[in-house]
């Protein structure tokens, strides 16, 4: 029996960054299944949310993210250019996104094809791992796709042809999750159960196993 997890991701989270790759592990090790559910951050959905978020609450995120990242063993240093453009004087952003809205329907194609996690996995690394700046230019993205067995021109003209259909269905993953519990990322849902963050890997998996997962032979 194959065990399904919904997993609902942002391209602009550092915690969805650092959770890729034990969703990776989940289905190289066990009978388990990842349902790739791409969401547009936040920041876009709601563009007051940080403008009106107590000030702490940014300085611990931004020391949080460095040290979950740092006990993963994973780099991570904040995106040059952001994948979601913010102006910096209001705390809001604006409605015109250059970058956000390209990598969510590529997620979604790409978890379309089978492909979800890979591409998750070669994109975030190359926007958060602090390797590359100006991700966004040249062929850093093309060969990020390859890596994931994708082709990126190809995937652009499908994004151009497809948008109203693959914006559709990532407002619709939107909406699921609110409806698996909780509006934030990474977002694990199993069973009708929500788990919250990468750091509840861990009870995610536990609860897996104690409906009976078991790992591949």
């Amino acid at each position: 029996m194959t065990h399904t997890v919904d997993l609902y991701w942002s391209f602009r989270s550092p915690y969805s960054y650092l959770v890729v790759p034990r969703m990776i592990e989940l289905e190289r090790e066990w009978n388990a299944a990842v349902n790739v559910r791409p969401v547009l951050p936040i920041a876009v959905r709601q563009p007051d949310f940080f403008a009106n978020a107590d000030p702490l609450w940014t300085t611990y995120l931004m020391r949080d993210c460095v040290r979950s990242a740092e006990f993963a063993g994973m780099p991570l240093r904040w995106p040059r250019p952001d994948p979601v453009k913010m102006d910096y004087a209001t705390r809001t952003y604006p409605k015109e996104q250059p970058h956000i809205h390209r990598l969510t329907r590529l997620g979604q194609l790409a978890a379309e094809r089978g492909k979800g996690l890979a591409l998750l996995r070669a994109v975030s690394h190359l926007i958060w791992s602090g390797e590359t700046d100006n991700w966004h230019e040249g062929d850093h993205l093309a060969r990020a796709a390859e890596s994931a067995g994708l082709d990126l021109a190809e995937m652009d003209a499908a994004i151009a042809a497809q948008a109203d259909r693959l914006d559709a269905a990532i407002q619709q993953n939107e909406a699921d999750q609110r409806l698996g519990g909780h509006y934030g990322v990474p977002l694990m849902v199993y069973a009708g159960e929500p788990f919250f963050g990468q750091d509840r890997f861990d009870q995610l998996l536990w609860r897996m196993r104690q409906q009976g997962m078991e790992r591949r032979g």
